[in-house]
């Protein structure tokens, strides 16, 4: 398989990822509409199964002595990564209640391209190629425009603390993809999840502790979500993304995983009936060709990689 090819695949893997993210949103509606589960305790037991399910893989394939290796040869990549993402996504949903979902989602997912996309200039001392820079504005522009027309509302009570949870969330989400790339080249996809969300539940469960409400649920439909939510939108997820983190760079992923609120608002149009404005069509075909773009080595938001697997 040629570069090009497998720049393509794990863009295609990346964007596959962020499609599953995007449909999580609306999982955690309905499990609160038949428990009232806070974000925090859905993200700790979506992060426990996921861990749960990826051991269980691990064992059935005999394989579980390469999450041992990882831990020994790597331990502090692997609490970055893991730790790393349950930050990242803690964060998020504080800022979420603070300042709304529209800033949040602009601040958190638009920053981390961005800084990427400079760390990558600095690392290289050259300034992104017009193609490159054309990507990510398209990108960002498309993100507003989905994330503002999506949700009106007022921000929310504390306007300067949300939006500086939502920077922490972007700016923990750019240097966790950074560092799950760097480890993903040497890693199975499957071991480095299973090694993340491990490390990922054993920071958010002791998290129960302190939220308010029920920290566990007996309702059918709402264990079923919870699954969902573990085994693809976590487990499979990042399996894929880690897999597409071998052959595109860090900034590639993560501009292309502004998939993700397009996916959401989509689903929302599809599944409960909310409208989507002219303004928001109009982001999800920026976003969409935005990443299109990505698939071009002149316009991809990151230097293309050579496939570990060829080397």
């Amino acid at each position: 398989m040629s570069t090009h090819s497998s720049h393509l695949r794990g863009l295609t893997e990346v964007a596959a990822a962020s499609v599953l993210w995007g449909t999580g949103g609306l999982a955690v509606q309905l499990i609160r509409e038949h428990d009232d589960l806070s974000p925090v305790t859905i993200s700790a037991w979506r992060m426990a199964l996921a861990a749960a399910v990826l051991l269980a893989a691990l064992l059935l394939a005999r394989r579980g002595g390469e999450l041992l290796d990882l831990a020994r040869s790597s331990p502090r990549q692997l609490l970055a990564v893991g730790v790393g993402t349950a930050a990242y996504q803690g964060f998020y949903f504080v800022s979420v209640t603070q300042v709304g979902v529209a800033v949040s989602t602009v601040v958190s997912l638009g920053l981390a391209p961005v800084l990427l996309t400079v760390a990558e200039s600095v690392r290289h001392r050259s300034a992104p190629a017009p193609g490159r820079l054309a990507v990510l504005v398209a990108a960002l522009t498309g993100l507003v425009l989905v994330s503002v027309a999506g949700h009106e509302s007022s921000t929310g009570p504390a306007p300067v603390a949300g939006v500086v949870l939502a920077i922490a969330s972007g700016t923990t989400y750019a240097l966790t993809t950074a560092a799950g790339g760097s480890i993903s080249r040497t890693t199975s996809p499957l071991v480095l999840t299973s090694g993340m969300t491990l490390v990922g539940a054993a920071v958010l469960l002791p998290c129960l502790a302190l939220v308010d409400g029920p920290r566990v649920t007996t309702d059918v439909p709402a264990l079923a979500w919870l699954v969902y939510l573990g085994v693809l939108t976590m487990a499979l997820a990042y399996v894929l993304l880690y897999s597409g983190l071998r052959v595109v760079a860090p900034s590639t992923a993560v501009t292309a995983s502004l998939v993700e609120p397009v996916t959401a608002a989509v689903v929302a149009a599809v599944v409960l009936g909310e409208t989507l404005g002219p303004a928001a069509v109009v982001g999800i075909l920026l976003v969409l060709g935005a990443v299109a773009g990505l698939g071009r080595p002149t316009a991809a938001a990151g230097p293309v990689l050579p496939d570990p697997e060829l080397g």
